[in-house]
């Protein structure tokens, strides 16, 4: 089954990103109030984008460390189809998260970035979430960490759940997960600092038919 597409917009700006948004709408499955977003313009952000492209998934890319069930129904109540949570946060804040997301009828990542150990994600994965997310951070990206290898990782250990990928991803490396059984494929800088995100994220989409 071929990807979804998720654009993730890491921006502060809100204008700026329902400029964006409306440009790559057509592209892409998944749209996202990234971190940076909704720490600036607040949880407001997920519900104008969700009335703005309500055929879209949206999701709040709140990265929770703490209080999962609280800060996922907040999500949900603003109008996301999916919240995040970390999975290296306490075991409880991913379980409340979990049932936030159970009784909303909703959807939740577990980001796994910098969560290195396997039998947690086991673990992690045993409670069903809808997406675990292999994910390498812009810091991490800065000194040269992609997350193909944490991929094919998580691939290789059969989990019950649909594996998401992010981090850097564009037009080459992208070529990297050829065939993979991947579910999600978050890409932000590649759109969202494009010269015309439009043509990027067609670009990008056309790639994604042919590889998978």
């Amino acid at each position: 089954m071929q990807p979804k597409i998720q654009v993730a917009l890491d921006i502060i700006n809100l204008e700026k990103a329902i400029q964006i948004a409306s440009d790559v709408a057509d592209y892409v499955d998944y749209i996202e109030a990234g971190t940076p977003l909704v720490k600036v313009e607040g949880l407001k952000s997920v519900s104008i984008l969700k009335k703005k492209f309500s055929d879209k998934m949206i999701v709040a890319d709140l990265k929770t460390m703490d209080t999962g069930y609280l800060e996922s129904s907040l999500a949900y109540k603003y109008g996301a189809d999916f919240s995040t949570v970390m999975g290296v946060a306490d075991m409880g804040t991913v379980k409340g998260a979990i049932k936030a997301r159970d009784e909303f009828y909703k959807g939740i990542m577990v980001d796994l970035m910098n969560l290195y150990g396997l039998e947690r994600i086991k673990e992690i994965s045993l409670l069903r979430p809808d997406y675990l997310i292999a994910h390498s951070g812009i810091d991490m990206q800065n000194r040269g960490l992609k997350p193909f290898d944490a991929v094919k990782t998580l691939l290789d250990m059969k989990l019950p759940v649909k594996i998401g990928v992010a981090g850097g991803l564009d037009n080459k490396n992208i070529l990297g997960l050829e065939g993979l059984d991947i579910g999600l494929l978050i890409v932000g800088g590649y759109i969202t600092k494009a010269e015309d995100p439009k043509q990027a994220a067609r670009e990008f989409l056309n790639i994604v038919n042919n590889l998978f």
